[in-house]
């Protein structure tokens, strides 16, 4: 998994309602990789940083959610829940490889390949200024918001 003050791959990523590319950002950038659309855990995340975009936005950040999930099913997503922070469609590409977050999980003893939940704040230049592994869902948008106003 990157880290801290390691440069994030530049990437663009197709989404429900067209691409996101990191390289168009202009401030920072909030990129949130969860495991599976519509599921308990990762619908409350998308549920709790869309609470939050428009304080996001006012302080010029851009948040993206991204899985593995193809961009159909990111916008079924996104309508069910009324989300409204972007969704990123890693279903053909290898941006979860670049961030190390495709990783070897265990579920009652089989053993399979998916999505670390992790979040990653990216400066206006490309470096991660913080990297939360292994997030735990409930009051990780408000975290992750307070850490943004710390920085800006």
């Amino acid at each position: 998994m990157l880290n801290e003050g390691d440069k994030a791959p530049s990437f663009t990523i197709p989404t429900d309602q067209g691409h996101f590319s990191l390289d168009e950002q202009t401030g920072m950038t909030v990129v949130f990789f969860f495991p599976k659309a519509d599921t308990s855990g990762c619908t409350a995340e998308a549920i709790a940083f869309s609470q939050l975009k428009s304080e996001f936005d006012a302080l010029g950040v851009s948040v993206i959610g991204i899985s593995k999930d193809k961009p159909q099913k990111q916008g079924k997503f996104r309508e069910k829940h009324e989300l409204t922070c972007g969704l990123g469609a890693d279903d053909n590409s290898d941006i979860c490889e670049q961030f190390g977050v495709w990783v070897e999980k265990s579920m009652y003893g089989r053993k399979y390949m998916g999505i670390a939940r992790a979040t990653f704040l990216i400066d206006a230049n490309g470096i991660i200024q913080k990297v939360w592994p292994k997030v735990k869902v409930n009051g990780h948008a408000d975290d992750v918001l307070a850490s943004v106003k710390a920085i800006a």
